[in-house]
């Protein structure tokens, strides 16, 4: 069975917002910590991340979120996506203990590359870009799963999945067996599908995180629409 992981900005509402993406069939939920200045975020999570911090989500109001949403879902891996200045700032020992007291599986610091602070279990990112040393040091050292950025550029819905993702899967599993999830640029069935079809999952965030503003029901349909697209994969 192929892994869908949804990505949502924390907030006041994201508790509910992850139960129902759940609901919809998301297997696992990354929680994304706002940072001012989100280097891979493309404009659609960087106004999220915006709207977050003028709520004031602080790493500590995020890492609350975190520990509301594990208790509303608290069979599924929950995965806080942030930056390495805020754990700079928050504590990078302290940070790993309150996150996964609050209940995180793993986390994910999109700007940490690998092979820096190895202590700090974490899933790591990959990109077509990556050279095959990095990316044996990435499988080597990530936790669980290993992150196929399968553009190069920012995060963001795009018309077509993108064509470097094949090569890449491939240069992945000639280094690893961890199962390898593929985002960014990933918002429609037809493009879950396509990915899934080379990749173990999917992961889906500039949308989900677009259609999250219209609530938990219209986020709970369309994570169903992208459980369709991807179990076409498996039942083929």
């Amino acid at each position: 069975m192929k892994t869908l992981v949804v990505y949502l900005m924390s907030g006041s509402r994201t508790p509910e917002l992850a139960a129902a993406a759940v609901e919809g069939g998301a297997d696992i939920v990354e929680l994304g910590f706002p940072f001012s200045d989100p280097l891979a975020d493309g404009p659609v999570i960087r106004r999220a991340a915006e709207r977050a911090l003028r709520e004031g989500m602080r790493t500590r109001a995020c890492l609350e979120c975190l520990e509301r949403t594990h208790e509303l879902v608290p069979d599924v891996p929950l995965v806080p996506m942030t930056y390495a200045a805020l754990l700079e700032a928050y504590g990078w020992e302290r940070f790993a203990t309150d996150a996964r007291h609050a209940g995180a599986s793993s986390l994910i610091v999109a700007d940490l590359p690998a092979g820096e602070r190895p202590e700090l279990k974490r899933i790591q990112l990959v990109a077509p870009t990556s050279t095959d040393a990095r990316l044996r040091i990435a499988a080597d050292e990530t936790d669980g799963w290993l992150y196929l950025v399968t553009v190069t550029g920012t995060t963001g819905a795009r018309a077509d999945l993108s064509p470097a993702l094949a090569g890449l899967v491939t240069r992945a599993r000639a280094v690893t067996d961890v199962p390898l999830y593929a985002g960014f640029g990933i918002s429609t069935p037809d493009h879950a599908r396509a990915a899934a079809e080379l990749a173990d999952g999917i992961v889906v965030g500039s949308r989900a995180v677009e259609v999250a503003e219209d609530g938990p029901e219209a986020l709970r349909d369309y994570v169903r629409t992208l459980r369709e697209g991807v179990d076409s994969v498996v039942a083929n």
